[in-house]
């Protein structure tokens, strides 16, 4: 991801409210910087009420809708870490739209699959358990497809690069210990 668009990322993650970090970013409280660039990935490290927050973001390489080119907010994946809630490597992603009520977002990496729970336009690990083996598949594959569904109906397909993962959440381990 071009360097340009890293200031528009986090721009729009900070509008968006870090939908994944509880209470998000604080007002003039620590807002996350860019602190590295590894291949289509940017890390980024700040605080919130007083705790660390670090990051490794993108954006999908491309989005398909069908019906076709139907409007979407922006899409973003993270892997997100915050030491003081001992949580570590996990993985969310802003859809970019509403998801149909009760509908699953399903991930696949090579020859792994795994099912993403969702609520308005955010997808999680649906079960904790698996959340090693998708950073573990994230870290060996070069490429994750994300399906979902709108509450419209709408289909989406976003794929994802994952050329400078591991680097990158290397990064996040090391920023936020």
């Amino acid at each position: 991801m071009p360097k340009s668009c890293a200031a528009l990322l986090l721009l729009g993650v900070v509008a968006a409210g870090i939908a994944w970090a509880p209470g998000a970013f604080a007002q003039n409280e620590g807002q996350p910087a860019l602190v590295g660039q590894y291949g289509d990935w940017g890390v980024y490290a700040g605080t919130n009420g007083g705790r660390k927050v670090c990051f490794a973001l993108t954006q999908p390489a491309s989005s398909e809708t069908d019906p076709p080119n139907r409007p979407r907010d922006p899409i973003y994946l993270f892997v997100s870490t915050r030491p003081a809630e001992n949580v570590r490597d996990e993985v969310s992603i802003i859809i970019g739209y509403p998801l149909r009520r009760g509908s699953d977002v399903a991930v696949e990496i090579g020859e792994a699959k795994f099912e993403l729970m969702t609520q308005d336009d955010n997808a999680w690990v649906k079960n904790p358990a698996d959340e090693p083996r998708l950073v573990e598949a994230m870290r060996k594959g070069s490429e994750m497809i994300v399906r979902g569904v709108s509450a419209r109906g709408t289909r989406t397909t976003d794929k994802f690069s994952l050329k400078g993962i591991s680097q990158a959440l290397d990064r996040v381990a090391q920023e936020c210990r």
